[in-house]
């Protein structure tokens, strides 16, 4: 649970997976995610994540709305760019990417992760 961000050690906070939003633990505290899920949740987020939207980092993420939404690139440009962010996490060692539909509002697939244990997962965008 968790990976190394420089010197420091970062876990991954449990989403819920409907409202994407942080659940609380029977304690009251943020609930935190361990492996191998985390590892799933955090590609997801990466997946999902527009280029540009995070604030400490504006070049992470996959270029929707500059190369993708509304551009109708070629199937293996979107997929590229898809792999390349779920291979942004830590841990994960392969992304193969699945585009199950593709218009031009909505892109949904699959990705198919490796992470450094050999554990492969399949995470739905």
């Amino acid at each position: 649970m968790g990976f190394f961000y420089g010197q420091f050690i970062v876990n991954t906070m449990l989403l819920d997976r409907t409202a994407w939003d942080a659940v609380l633990n029977a304690s009251g505290n943020w609930a935190l995610a361990s492996d191998p899920y985390s590892i799933a949740q955090d590609v997801a987020s990466a997946v999902k994540l527009f280029k540009g939207e995070l604030w400490y980092d504006t070049t992470a993420g996959v270029p929707y709305w500059m190369d993708i939404l509304g551009q109708w690139p070629p199937l293996p440009v979107v997929r590229s760019a898809i792999e390349a962010a779920a291979l942004t996490v830590p841990e994960v060692v392969t992304a193969q990417c699945l585009i199950v539909s593709f218009n031009d509002r909505t892109i949904t697939g699959q990705v198919q992760v490796t992470d450094s244990s050999g554990t492969t997962q399949t995470v739905s965008f």
